[in-house]
């Protein structure tokens, strides 16, 4: 049996100006996927994924006709995994060519409502059992800056940025002596990345020197010492992209009355939102039946 694994990841910072080159604080989180694969002798790809708590989730079986596998059920997961799997052919011939079939296994170690990369950690699995460039995969499927890929393979936070055509990832140290005052929490639904990054598309107040300043707002952020210092800069972040977006932040939106810093993660709406705060925040969110909360040094590899 061949086994891979995959980090789940959270962006920080340079949500949505990452897809046009602004440096992005991202991290690797503690949850990611594995993936298993054994040989069998039918000649069938038969699927099965695994929820957190070991449920199945979805299952599926894929037939090799004409040099391609076809799924014999083509339901949406269906048709994207058959995507996948044969553009991992493409960029590698010798993949899955073997008449043998295979049973697959792929297990989440967090909610698939999380938002921590359940198609990205995927993606780089399935890319290291093909012995593809996962950054390639990614771009033939999904599309997107990338930064997922970069967390689902690295095992310390990053600052990363793609520009031109090239690619910039930086293994940083991200411990900040407050991270005991950091938080993440979930807001109770999972939000469409895809339909978020096309309401960003129609935006037009996206600018070469915001995406500058975006960029200094990452490293700010990747280098800050001080609490105080850390939400102003969470603020100052939110106060962009709410402008850009034409929507009010979070804080504002659901928790107007919060001592503290709230900062959205990835797409606004949904997943988790960073917390920033001197006090126990577990009441208050409790009190707003928000039960997700995950101090900071709980969800970050180490």
């Amino acid at each position: 049996m061949k086994s891979f694994y995959s980090h789940g990841k959270l962006l920080i910072s340079g949500e949505y100006l990452v897809l046009d080159g602004a440096r992005a604080l991202a991290i690797p989180t503690r949850f990611g996927q594995w993936l298993h694969a054994r040989e069998n002798s039918d000649n069938l790809l038969k699927w099965r994924s695994l929820d957190e708590n070991e449920k199945p989730w979805y299952s599926g079986a894929f037939i090799r006709q004409n040099g391609e596998w076809i799924g014999q059920d083509e339901d949406h997961i269906t048709m994207r995994l058959r995507q996948i799997l044969n553009i991992a052919n493409i960029l590698n011939p010798d993949f899955l060519r073997e008449e043998i079939g295979y049973d697959v296994v792929s297990m989440l170690e967090f909610s698939r409502d999380w938002g921590l990369g359940s198609s990205s950690t995927l993606l780089n699995n399935i890319a290291q059992w093909a012995n593809v460039d996962a950054f390639e995969l990614s771009e033939l499927t999904f599309g997107g800056s990338g930064y997922d890929i970069a967390c689902a393979m690295y095992s310390h936070p990053i600052l990363y940025n793609k520009a031109n055509g090239s690619r910039q990832i930086d293994s940083i140290d991200f411990s900040p002596d407050f991270q005991s005052n950091l938080y993440f929490l979930h807001l109770n639904k999972k939000q469409d990345s895809r339909q978020a990054i096309a309401s960003y598309r129609e935006s037009e107040l996206v600018t070469e020197s915001l995406i500058r300043t975006i960029s200094k707002l990452s490293e700010d952020m990747a280098a800050c010492t001080t609490l105080v210092r850390f939400q102003k800069l969470m603020e100052q972040h939110e106060e962009i992209i709410s402008e850009i977006l034409g929507i009010k932040p979070v804080s504002q939106r659901l928790f107007p009355d919060f001592e503290g810093s709230i900062k959205s993660l990835g797409a606004w709406g949904g997943d988790f939102v960073l917390v920033a705060s001197e006090e126990d925040p577990r009441d208050y969110f409790r009190k707003k039946a928000y039960q997700t909360l995950v101090p900071f040094g709980e969800m970050i590899l180490k």
